[in-house]
């Protein structure tokens, strides 16, 4: 990081996002400044997303395509975030859409306050980007709000509105083998290891079109609980890594 500046690693994970993907793009590469970079992890697909990648990473030098090692999204996730290289990652979805000023909005923070990761809100749209009158907002919705044991029992970590200091990843990677999800694992550790910030600022158009990977319907109560217990258990077997990380 250069005094007063810092640098930005968007990683994204796609997986036959050719439909809302295009947007997607442009709302990001709108706002990155020249030293930050879009890091894309594509597992195999049956669409032309990869060509399309392909189309905008010979345009713009910032994107930087990964083949995804096809084995569900949080190794997808995980493949993007190992080569992610600048002072501060944001999670991205594929079909989503980024409000503008929302990297520097959060850089800004960062560099104001001492917080690890940040959580800012969305708004809930229908696959037109027309808003959810049922859901509202993401925080709305979730009740969302900061804590350990809080969200352990009722998550309101979300990866499409998450950014946090690249030196987390010394704690979280590799991701345990048994993780529900691993926006709510990064999350947890942020917890543990240092400051979280839930900005209620909307900074993303979340869009729900009955495709997405995290779906708005809750589990079955016994299949909660067993993701529960598994979160517990990596935790502790990271917890000398947590440790280690406090201390610095």
């Amino acid at each position: 990081m250069r005094s007063g500046v810092l640098t930005a690693s968007v990683a994204m994970a796609v997986y036959n996002g050719e439909k809302y993907l295009q947007e997607q793009l442009i709302s990001i590469l709108q706002q990155l400044d020249r030293e930050d970079e879009l890091i894309v992890s594509v597992d195999p697909s049956s669409d032309n997303s990869w060509a399309l990648l392909q189309q905008y990473a010979k345009e713009d030098s910032r994107i930087r395509l990964l083949k995804g090692p096809g084995q569900g999204v949080i190794a997808n996730f995980s493949n993007a975030l190992q080569n992610c290289g600048n002072d501060i990652i944001f999670l991205c979805d594929q079909d989503d859409v980024w409000v503008h000023e929302k990297i520097n909005k959060i850089k800004k923070i960062f560099l104001e306050q001492n917080v690890d990761l940040i959580v800012h809100d969305a708004l809930i749209v229908d696959k037109s980007l027309n808003p959810d009158r049922s859901e509202t907002t993401f925080f709305a919705w979730r009740k969302s709000k900061d804590g350990f044991w809080s969200n352990i029992m009722r998550n309101s970590y979300i990866g499409c509105c998450m950014a946090f200091k690249r030196s987390l990843l010394d704690v979280a990677l590799p991701f345990p083998k048994d993780l529900p999800m691993h926006d709510q694992w990064l999350g947890l550790l942020a917890e543990l290891t240092g400051e979280v910030c839930f900005y209620p600022e909307i900074l993303i158009k979340y869009r729900r079109h009955g495709q997405n990977v995290s779906a708005s319907q809750h589990s079955g109560i016994m299949q909660m609980v067993k993701w529960r217990a598994d979160l517990v258990t990596a935790l502790l077997k990271r917890w000398r890594k947590v440790r280690r990380y406090r201390r610095k």
